[in-house]
């Protein structure tokens, strides 16, 4: 039999790669491919470079095709995922070419942003998209982007053949069942990190995710018992998890992912402006939660 993931490659723990910056914010494609490898090594299924962990906005155009090109290197093309997003119809479909060209099997794809997109706006997006001949994932983030991807949309976007799953990120729950019955076929992906257990209960299919940086074994354990259904293992464990989980979903994300990753001995390192670093109080609350995890023995 062959693997099913083959032919959907985006099933699975998919991370949403941090990328590490040096000191002097130029980015360090060498510990970038180390970091790939190493979360395959640990439990996990690929990765999504360019997702907005990965600040991709603030990324040049050669920095963000070389990103693309360093993970396909380390993991190889059909397990990277990169995000396309793009204000323009055509620019999303030149970087989906690209990832194409660079070997990937699968592009994630944010609707039009630049502005509050209709239906129609953001059916055209997706079809011109499409014409790169790479599957596309959709990614529902309306708290970010102001264009919500709701069930009925969804399955539209999947019945024209321009989405084969969608990273939800809503945090509503109860979406799960209604996409199941408009679009049996689309596959969920879990898409905040502090809704896994209700999505994986749902029936996802994967998991877009952030933590998994800091702490891909737990995570992965994690994700797999939610989706057998073995609560026994997977409720303690997300109970645990949750008090990192939960930044995901934080305007801070990227800075508190990166902060877990030094805090456990990985390389987080510093992130571009516009953000700017961490209060003291969120620094302290994302150390001591961290801390708290590595000496559970989740790292």
């Amino acid at each position: 039999m062959s693997n099913p993931e083959h032919h959907r490659p985006w099933r699975g723990i998919l991370v949403a790669t941090a990328l590490p910056l040096r000191a002097d914010l130029s980015v360090d494609h060498d510990r970038y491919a180390e970091h790939c490898a190493w979360l395959v090594a640990n439990g996990c299924d690929g990765v999504v470079p360019n997702g907005s962990l990965g600040e991709y906005q603030v990324l040049t155009p050669e920095e963000r095709a070389r990103v693309v090109e360093t993970a396909v290197a380390a993991i190889g093309g059909e397990r990277v995922m990169p995000g396309v997003a793009a204000y323009g119809s055509a620019e999303a479909r030149r970087w989906a070419e690209r990832a194409a060209e660079a070997g990937c099997a699968s592009v994630m794809l944010l609707p039009p942003n630049a502005y509050r997109a209709d239906e129609r706006s953001v059916l055209a997006h997706y079809a011109e998209v499409a014409k790169a001949g790479v599957p596309v994932v959709a990614y529902n983030n309306p708290i970010d982007t102001k264009v919500d991807l709701v069930p009925e949309l969804l399955a539209r976007l999947h019945g024209e053949g321009l989405v084969h799953a969608v990273k939800e990120f809503s945090g509503d729950v109860r979406r799960a069942y209604r996409i199941a019955e408009l679009a049996p076929e689309l596959d969920l992906l879990i898409g905040a990190d502090d809704v896994l257990l209700e999505l994986a209960v749902a029936g996802a299919k994967g998991w877009v995710a952030g933590y998994p940086n800091a702490l891909p074994r737990a995570s992965a354990e994690l994700y797999r018992a939610a989706l057998a259904g073995d609560l026994t293992t997977a409720l303690p464990l997300y109970r645990q998890l949750h008090p990192l989980l939960r930044w995901d979903s934080k305007t801070e994300f990227v800075q508190a992912i990166k902060l877990s990753m030094d805090v456990v001995g990985r390389y987080g390192g510093p992130v571009r402006p516009p953000r700017v670093p961490l209060l003291p109080e969120q620094e302290a609350a994302v150390r001591a939660a961290t801390e708290k995890a590595v000496a559970a023995g989740l790292a």
